[in-house]
């Protein structure tokens, strides 16, 4: 992005972005919001930043019976989620709606603290997904206040992944401000004690199981050992510096077990997280099906040397398909796109406590068992946190979703890891359960595309019927007696 376009973002004049073929124009504004909700001894507060589109929401009597389209922004930069939501820009001028995405605290460009946000755990210790519920309830009330005995305009929240919670969660916890939510790949219910921490790697390898040939999984199973006996040597560390040309050369061994391993870790994860059917740049420049792209470099049983060439050929899908990369980076599997592992890394080692575990049989990881005690060490060791396992249990539930909670879909592509932990089945009629058997990460809230398989188009069309129940519904009450 220019100066000059930042500059223009700032003065919250209009600002284009691009999702495929897709021109999508907004307003920049920013609200103040408390730092801390959640006590009445401080006032300082900042400003946090969201994107509106009123052109398609109609004027005068008209405008109460609008619906207002609520994005629930997550980590990372909120224009990100802009470009990447087509489905709403899509649904916009058919309902006659206005536009709305709200970042998330901590995230892009909305800092409690400046840039002294990350400075310490006393600062980002207001990074919790209660705060930022808080800031998009009070955005919403502000921006949308009720009229007398007339309720506000209808809001329908929208969210992907850790945002499919937070549109989720604050339909459970501000249902008088949110008439129902589209959770897409919401992993609601990955947390301990509700689903098994092997889940998610078993997911993961059976989709590079199919992309291509077993032997994908295979190659990348065994990948592991060769990396590792590579490591234990000088010339071996050279060999690897030579075949993968890594920004920083590895010069201990710790630098493939741990820094190596976790980098191809996340990139495997998420590469099937955008194995879109179509060309995108969500988290990288990447091809139509980059997993079946990349699996198609590890198509046979390769050993020894072969193996590493074969596997710096795939693994250039993910990190120099338009060919822009001098070298290897394995730093952050995220650098350059607009997510911010950084925030969530914090957040992961206080309330958002996932369990991954690995075997290697069922899975093409080495094992790695889950255990919290180490896992809360290390936390502690980095941030000064204690993590709270169950607090997002506590605070929104997630096993249990009784009659109590209403007008909420949960969609999942059945290729997404993260569907593991998500919500697929529900006994209660007023929560909707849509499953893609051939869809990526929230490829539903996606901008539609003639690739896209039937079952995404489908999955959109179940979103449209509920959302017009739901404002169908809450029009007939909107008089307040």
């Amino acid at each position: 992005m220019t100066a000059a376009l930042w500059v223009a973002l700032i003065a919250g004049l209009s600002a284009a972005v691009r999702d495929g073929a897709a021109t999508y124009v907004y307003q920049t504004k920013t609200i103040d919001v408390p730092i801390d909700h959640f006590t009445y001894t401080g006032e300082a507060t900042f400003k946090l930043r969201y994107l509106i589109n009123d052109t398609y929401a109609p004027g005068g009597a008209d405008l109460p019976a609008s619906p207002i389209l609520f994005y629930a922004g997550n980590e990372g930069d909120i224009e990100l989620f802009a470009q990447n939501t087509g489905f709403m820009w899509e649904l916009a001028p058919k309902l006659k709606a206005t536009l709305l995405f709200v970042e998330h605290r901590f995230y892009g460009h909305s800092l409690p603290f400046g840039n002294a946000s990350y400075d310490s755990p006393k600062n980002l210790g207001y990074l919790t997904s209660e705060q930022a519920l808080a800031d998009f309830a009070l955005v919403l009330r502000t921006l949308n206040p009720p009229n007398g005995t007339t309720r506000a305009r209808p809001v329908i929240a929208f969210g992907g992944s850790y945002g499919g919670m937070l549109a989720a969660w604050i339909r459970i916890k501000y249902p008088h401000l949110v008439a129902g939510a589209i959770a897409a790949s919401a992993p609601v219910r990955q947390f301990a004690g509700v689903t098994d921490c092997g889940i998610f790697n078993q997911i993961l390898t059976s989709v590079y199981q199919v992309a291509y040939t077993a032997d994908c999984a295979d190659n990348i199973r065994r990948s592991w050992t060769t990396l590792q006996n590579y490591s234990t040597s000088a010339d071996g560390l050279r060999l690897l510096n030579e075949k993968f040309k890594f920004c920083t050369n590895l010069t201990k061994g710790t630098d493939v077990t741990e820094t190596l391993f976790d980098y191809l870790t996340d990139v495997y994860g998420n590469l099937a997280m955008i194995n879109y059917p179509y060309p995108s740049s969500f988290l990288a420049p990447v091809p139509a099906y980059p997993v079946r792209e990349f699996c198609g470099r590890l198509a046979q049983n390769y050993t020894g040397v072969e193996l590493l060439d074969h596997l710096q050929s795939a693994l250039s899908i993910y990190y120099n398909y338009d060919g822009k990369a001098a070298c290897l980076n394995i730093n952050s599997s995220y650098d350059g796109t607009g997510i911010s592992d950084r925030g969530w890394d914090f957040q992961a080692c206080t309330e958002m406590v996932m369990p991954i575990c690995a075997d290697g049989v069922h899975d093409m990881f080495p094992p790695q068992q889950w255990n919290m005690q180490t896992y809360a060490d290390k936390c502690f060791k980095k941030y000064g946190v204690h993590p709270r396992p169950a607090n997002a249990l506590l605070n929104y539930g997630g096993e249990f979703l009784d009659a109590s909670i209403t007008n909420i879909v949960f969609s999942n592509g059945l290729l997404d890891p993260w569907s593991g932990g998500g919500v697929l089945r529900s006994s209660n009629e007023n929560v909707k359960i849509v499953l893609i058997p051939e869809g990526a990460h929230h490829l539903d809230l996606r901008a539609s595309n003639p690739a896209d398989p039937a079952s995404v188009t489908r999955a959109r069309a179940v979103h449209v019927q509920n959302i017009q129940k739901w404002l169908t519904e809450y029009r007939k009450q909107r008089k307040v007696y």
